[in-house]
């Protein structure tokens, strides 16, 4: 079995481990899917944006990406899309909302909107969106747009998925809330799990 490769981030203490694993079953013959997990202190950390560059990637299908206004939150609090994408906001909640980013990244205002009405956003340049509520102040949320189709979200055990990498040579990035974006270099080969760790 080969050894892992241990690649160091420029960012201090920070570490990105790829290790040769298994990808995730049920996925379509042919499909190119990296698999990875982010880890926080030695725990599995959800919320974290991680995205490759630098190869060019397979077929990307388009998705349809919602950020969901329920229960006063939105739902999902982080997202990470390639520059382009068209992001739908739905009001699924029992009261009026207006949704706004302000400070950096994609600057919007989409003004009071009540109940199943959507209002729709396109994330035209790279970089961090904060997005909060100006009714609700508890209300907040992250967009991440970045210049490659190739992103993933890690879900509440760490884990995330990248579809669409081939084998080769990659720059890495990550970035979580509270955090500045690390970078680094891995090598894709079939299989590979990428383990990115904040210490």
């Amino acid at each position: 079995m080969p050894l892992p490769l241990v690649v160091r981030a420029q960012a201090a203490a920070v570490v990105a481990v790829a290790l040769l694993g298994t990808a995730h079953a049920g996925k379509a013959a042919g499909a190119d899917v990296v698999n990875g997990r982010v880890r926080l202190a030695g725990a599995p950390q959800k919320d974290a944006v991680v995205w490759l560059s630098g190869t060019p990637s397979g077929p990307v299908v388009p998705r349809r990406i919602v950020l969901d206004q329920r229960n006063m939150a939105f739902l999902p609090h982080v997202l990470g899309v390639p520059v382009g994408t068209r992001v739908e906001m739905p009001n699924n909640d029992r009261v009026f909302h207006n949704v706004f980013s302000f400070k950096d990244g994609k600057r919007f205002d989409l003004g009071l909107y009540p109940v199943g009405t959507s209002k729709f956003v396109t994330f035209d340049q790279p970089g961090l969106s904060r997005i909060f509520c100006n009714i609700h102040p508890t209300m907040a949320a992250y967009v991440m747009a970045v210049d490659s189709s190739l992103v993933g979200v890690s879900d509440t055990d760490g884990k995330f998925e990248i579809a669409g990498a081939r084998p080769g040579r990659y720059e890495y990035h990550a970035w979580r809330p509270g955090e500045e974006i690390i970078s680094g270099s891995l090598t894709v080969s079939a299989g590979q799990e990428i383990e990115v760790a904040w210490p």
